[in-house]
């Protein structure tokens, strides 16, 4: 089954909102719809990305499940950019 990743910049929290649960949340909503394989956070050129990686049969369901992924973000969180990536042999290919 092919592995997904979706990569959502994060902004600034919703009032009352503690830090430690943006990203079980942002996996808790991939996981409503997918097997999440691993989710983390990383600072990159000072901005605050989650990276959710889940697998599923097809690049149109993976996409469902990084939109469904986003809304529940943008609940708790200020939310900017974000990507769709997909592994094909070693490599990330962006598909949304």
């Amino acid at each position: 089954m092919p592995s997904f990743r979706v990569i959502v910049a994060v902004g600034r929290l919703r009032p009352g909102v503690d830090p430690r649960t943006v990203e079980p949340a942002a996996a808790t909503a991939a996981r409503e719809l997918a097997v999440v394989e691993a989710s983390s956070v990383d600072v990159v050129a000072g901005e605050a990305r989650i990276t959710v990686r889940f697998t599923e049969d097809t690049v149109q369901s993976a996409l469902r499940v990084a939109e469904h992924t986003v809304a529940g973000l943008r609940a708790i969180a200020d939310v900017g950019s974000w990507r769709l990536t997909e592994r094909v042999g070693g490599r990330w290919f962006r598909r949304a």
